[in-house]
């Protein structure tokens, strides 16, 4: 049996004041957290038995998915203290994850959207007997995100700098699959990292590492521009996603429209949600679960969070029920 690893314990300090009200993977897209797209993706490739680490704001979490049976997922949660970082926190629960070692298991960054074919990457894996298997982009400014290359037979050959040059430069999604012997080599307790404490070591001793390369859809959302474009994306249909936690576009049967509003598509009116009088909503507009957008005023580009209230005209901004945040402004509450 595949376990997995949604990672969600990280502070989201480029997301400002709005990490305040929720970690990163709690950021509603469409209305829906982005870790429920993580553990949409998961169950819809069979995986059902979870873990998530968890630290900023990680009682939201635990108030959002449960036990993860209303979704058709068994979670348990890795409460840490203090961060352990990517390698601690996956060496924290290895035990777990690799089935008493004996299994390689998935992890999943919980702050990005994405359409891979897990089963095919699990395949890949078992196949090639690799310690792990890195889902890669091929992408120009691969060198900004930490360069992965991958030689013409799928092999990485360089990480960050290490090793010898490969046909493919790529950015690491944060979708990989490990084997519990590359586990082993991360430090038994405490902070760690992933890539330099256990890939780095194994690339320089000639372990197999397998590079996926993976050309679907993919965004990650660590800052507002980033999250704000995550929400048209989903809007547009480009988040191209087989197994979405809920609809995307539209409005819920529940939503509240005053006769004389104007809904310009695309848009998202998620349960309860409110439109006032002479309102004009859209285009690229997302109203959360029981939020509201006040009479008379024109929206376009605005994200409002669950249960946020809209009082004012506005363009590129998200609403929160703490106040608004504005793109091009430090702090807009």
């Amino acid at each position: 049996m595949t376990r997995a690893l949604i990672l969600a314990a990280g502070l989201g300090t480029r997301l400002g004041s709005l990490s305040d009200e929720r970690p990163k993977p709690m950021l509603p897209v469409c209305d829906l957290p982005l870790i429920r797209y993580a553990v949409a993706l998961l169950a819809g490739h069979g995986v059902r038995e979870l873990a998530i680490n968890l630290h900023h704001r990680g009682e939201l979490i635990e108030a959002e998915l449960g036990d993860g049976s209303a979704l058709g997922v068994n979670i348990r949660y890795s409460r840490e203290t203090t961060i352990l970082g990517t390698g601690g926190g996956i060496r924290r629960i290895a035990d777990f994850l690799t089935d008493g070692g004996r299994e390689p298991f998935l992890v999943v960054n919980g702050k990005i959207l994405i359409d891979v074919d897990l089963t095919e990457v699990l395949a890949r894996h078992r196949a090639t007997g690799a310690s792990a298997t890195m889902v890669v982009r091929e992408t120009p400014d691969a060198a900004n995100w930490g360069a992965i290359e991958v030689a013409g037979d799928g092999r990485v050959t360089r990480i960050i700098g290490t090793g010898t040059p490969g046909a493919h430069v790529c950015m690491f999604t944060g979708v990989h699959v490990l084997s519990p012997q590359l586990v082993a080599r991360l430090p038994p307790e405490g902070e760690s990292d992933s890539i330099r404490q256990a890939y780095l070591p194994a690339l320089t001793d000639g372990e197999r590492i397998e590079g996926y390369l993976y050309d679907g859809y993919f965004h990650e959302h660590s800052t507002p521009a980033r999250y704000l474009q995550g929400n048209w994306n989903a809007l547009d249909g480009r988040a191209r996603l087989r197994h979405p936690p809920g609809p995307l576009t539209g409005a819920d049967a529940t939503a509240r429209v005053d006769p004389t509003a104007q809904l310009r598509p695309p848009y998202r009116l998620s349960a309860g949600a409110s439109i006032g009088r002479n309102a004009i909503v859209g285009p690229h507009v997302v109203v959360g679960k029981d939020a509201e957008i006040a009479p008379d005023l024109r929206l376009e580009r605005v994200v409002l969070w669950p249960g946020a209230r809209c009082d004012r005209s506005l363009t590129d901004a998200i609403v929160t029920p703490r106040g608004v945040f504005t793109l091009g402004e430090t702090d807009g509450r």
